[in-house]
This record gives C-alpha cells, sequence and structure tokens, in this order.
C-alpha cells in the first residue's frame, strides 16, 4: 500500500472508532500513533509521542483556556447571572415575546464571563425556561429560544473555541475576540427578529405578560447585573486596551470574579471547589483532543493525505466561492455528528490550506467557522445545546419539541451564514476598527 492508502484507510478506522462513541481524543491518538507506526517505524511513532504533544501543550496562549473556563464555572456557581434575565424581562417584557427576546439578550450577556454554548444554555435555561412555561409560552418557543440563544457563549468572547482556532491557525486571540464579539451580536439581533416575527404571526406562542414596571424598577433591576457587568468590563477594558494578555485577562477575571462571588457571600468554598473540579476536567479533556489533533495532522502530512484532500478539492473547481460552499456543507453535516471542538481539531489540518489558497481572511474564516459549528450544536441527531436543554426542562417538554423549537432559528442562522460570506466586512469591521 502507498503512504496515501494507508493514510486513508487510517481515516476509515477513525470514523468507525467515532462511530463506536470511542472518546475522539482516544480515536485520534491511536489512529495517529498506529498509522505513524506503518508509515515511519516504531521508533519515528514513539518520537513523536515524545515531541508532538509537547509542541501543542507549550503554546503559551493555551494557558487561557483554563483560567476562562474557571471565570464562567465560578459565575455560574456564584449565580453572578441570576439578575440578567430578571433585568432584561423588565425592560423587553412589553415587546411581542418579551420574556424570550429577554433570554437571548442574558444569554448574550452572561457569554461574556463564558467560553461556553453548554454552560450559557444550562444556565439560562433553569432561569428563563420555568418563567417562560409559566407565563403559558409555548414550549418550543420557550426551549427552542434558550437552546439557540447558548450558541452565542462560543462567539462572544472569551470564546474556547476561538482561542483553540487562534492557536491552530496561527492567528492573534484579540482580532478573533473582536471579530466574534460583532458576529455574537448580529446573531442575538436576528434571534430577537425571529421571535417577534413568529410572536406577530402566532401571538398564542407567547401570551402579554404582567409589565407595570416604573422606570425605578428597571433602574433597580440593572443594578442586581452589576457582579457580571464590572467582571465583563474589567476583562474587555484590560484586554482589548492592551493592558494585558488573554491569558492574564482569564485570570483576573476569574479572581475579580471569586472576589465579588465571595464578597455577595454566593460562593462558598464548596462551590468553589465545583467550579474548579470541572475547569480541571473540561481542561483536560481539551488537551488530549488537542495533542490527538496535534498527533493527527503530523500523520497526515508524512502519509500526504491532506495535500491528496486538498488537491481533489481545489481541482473540482477554480472558483474560490465554490469551493469555500462545498466547505460550509460539509461543516454543516460534520456538526451534526461530532461536537465543535473535536470537529474543529479534526479538520482544521485539511481544510486550512485549501482556505489560504482561495485567498480569504482567516480571522473572518476562523469567525465563520465556528458559526458553523455552533450551527451542529443545535441540529440532530447530537444536537448537544437540545440535549442540555432536556436535561434541564425534563418531561416537561419532548427532545422533538425542542429540535422543532430551534428549527426556526436554524434557517435564520444560514441567512446569518450568507451575510457573513456575502458581506465579510460584516465580520472585520471591529478588529481592523480598533486594532488595526
Amino acid at each position: 500500500m502507498s503512504n496515501v492508502e494507508i493514510g486513508f484507510s487510517a481515516l476509515g478506522i477513525l470514523f468507525v472508532l467515532l462511530a463506536m462513541r470511542i472518546p475522539i481524543g482516544l480515536s485520534l491518538i491511536v489512529v495517529s500513533f498506529g498509522g505513524l507506526w506503518v508509515l515511519i517505524g516504531w521508533k519515528g511513532a514513539y518520537g513523536s509521542i515524545g515531541i508532538v504533544p509537547y509542541k501543542f501543550t507549550a503554546n503559551w496562549v493555551l494557558s487561557s483556556i483554563p483560567m476562562f473556563l474557571l471565570m464562567g464555572y465560578v459565575a455560574y456557581h456564584a449565580q453572578l447571572t441570576k439578575g440578567l434575565f430578571q433585568a432584561a424581562r423588565v425592560w423587553m417584557g412589553a415587546l411581542p415575546g418579551g420574556l424570550a427576546i429577554s433570554a437571548v439578550i442574558g444569554s448574550s450577556v452572561f457569554a461574556a464571563v463564558t467560553g461556553s454554548s453548554l454552560a450559557c444554555t444550562a444556565a439560562m435555561g433553569r432561569i428563563a425556561v420555568p418563567e417562560m412555561l409559566r407565563s403559558n409560552y409555548h414550549p418550543e418557543l420557550a426551549t427552542g429560544t434558550v437552546a439557540i440563544a447558548g450558541t452565542i457563549g462560543a462567539l462572544i468572547p472569551p470564546s474556547i473555541l476561538l482561542i483553540l482556532y487562534g492557536v491552530i491557525a496561527s492567528q492573534p486571540v484579540p482580532h478573533l475576540f473582536l471579530a466574534g464579539l460583532g458576529v455574537g451580536v448580529i446573531s442575538a439581533i436576528a434571534y430577537v427578529v425571529v421571535i417577534v416575527l413568529r410572536v406577530a404571526v402566532n401571538p398564542d406562542i407567547a401570551p402579554p405578560v404582567n409589565n407595570n414596571y416604573t422606570w425605578r424598577d428597571r433602574f433597580t433591576a440593572l443594578g442586581d447585573t452589576w457582579p457580571i457587568i464590572l467582571v465583563m468590563i474589567f476583562i474587555f477594558a484590560g484586554l482589548f486596551g492592551g493592558i494585558f494578555t488573554a491569558t492574564e485577562a482569564g485570570a483576573l477575571g476569574a479572581f475579580f470574579a471569586c472576589i465579588v462571588g465571595f464578597a455577595k457571600r454566593t460562593l462558598t468554598w464548596q462551590k468553589f471547589r465545583a467550579a474548579a473540579l470541572e475547569c480541571l476536567l473540561t481542561t483536560s479533556a481539551l488537551i488530549v483532543i488537542g495533542v490527538g489533533a496535534s498527533l493527527f495532522t503530523r500523520f497526515l502530512a508524512i502519509s500526504g493525505v491532506g495535500t491528496a484532500i486538498s488537491t481533489t478539492i481545489l481541482g473540482i473547481s477554480d472558483q474560490a466561492i465554490v469551493i469555500l460552499i462545498m466547505i460550509v456543507v460539509l461543516y454543516l453535516l460534520i456538526g451534526c455528528f461530532l461536537e465543535p471542538v473535536g470537529a474543529l481539531l479534526l479538520t482544521l489540518p485539511i481544510v486550512l490550506p485549501i482556505i489560504l489558497a482561495g485567498g480569504y481572511d482567516m480571522i473572518w474564516f476562523g469567525l465563520l467557522l465556528v458559526k458553523l459549528l455552533e450551527i451542529g450544536m443545535v441540529t440532530p441527531p447530537i444536537g448537544m445545546n437540545v440535549f442540555v436543554m432536556k436535561g434541564v426542562v425534563g418531561d416537561q417538554v419532548s427532545l422533538t419539541a425542542i429540535f422543532k423549537g430551534v428549527g426556526w432559528f436554524i434557517v435564520m442562522d444560514l441567512v446569518v451564514v450568507a451575510g457573513m460570506i456575502a458581506f465579510p466586512e460584516t465580520v472585520l469591521w471591529l478588529p481592523n476598527l480598533l486594532l488595526n
């Protein structure tokens, strides 16, 4: 067998392992090590196991991941986000579908202290969905709104996916964060538009709620959001003002969240221990997947599979837009079966050379990629945000109803993706304005 044939055989084995639900990090490591052993012998494969993981984990930017994760988990356990939904409700309750709109706004703000769409969905789901169901909102609208709003957590900084993309693609994280902020806001506005239109067509799915709030009530409600707002301003001002790096921003943000939590007496040592343990487990899983992806990249390079796939795709058409549409469809399909981190690290070694050959901006593509992967978080059969939402609501709402609820928003997400492709400046204007 030629090197390329060995490479494609290993790819087939990898897909079989993933279909068997073997953890993606372990699957990547096993397949890569076995493939390297066949290609370059035992000593070469053993040497790669010693060198490649070190080169990946020694990247300083990766140290920001556990810091931002810890900040998000501390904010969640200390209930620093508790006032977000109520404040949004007081201000937005008079609008059609006001509670659903409040959930989108609350998720967008919470996204600024976490890098996870799952965390956004779980936190806002426990607060907003029960309130909407008590107000006789249609279960599909209530659960679908929170599930889709959770995807904003991977766009608005700090985003773990954007950090990993920056490391793999050698792109500056602050530029990615600013671009993500713009795309996150656009996505939130798009979701609000969907809610307003759906309620305008069918008012019964979101009955009007009592909104006899005075201006004093509105500003009092804003006062309950000060912990999360302070943490958010602290991070953004320092990071984008050039005062400290992404890692320092994450560390200081986590420290500041702890101080606020202990000061409010909502954070105990037991809760802090739980937050630290969750941070440790999540970071460990991400590092294992990253190491596996790095070994897989080396294997693809030596076998020539990456070059063969890139050449084949580029040979299908000489028009960059056609190739880009093929990549978009590919990621929409991959997102249905793989979680975002694994999908990103698994495919980037193959896709990046194609994007570079097409002359596309790498910051722009990073946001397009994350947006596509987050659509996968709400599409069947794996849609992880939907399953998290199901865990929150239990038997109150069926899994089918939740998937139906996100369907309208997925259509709008595709419109947003089309806009990002047609008008790249909508993604790049903010980093170009503030950092160039």
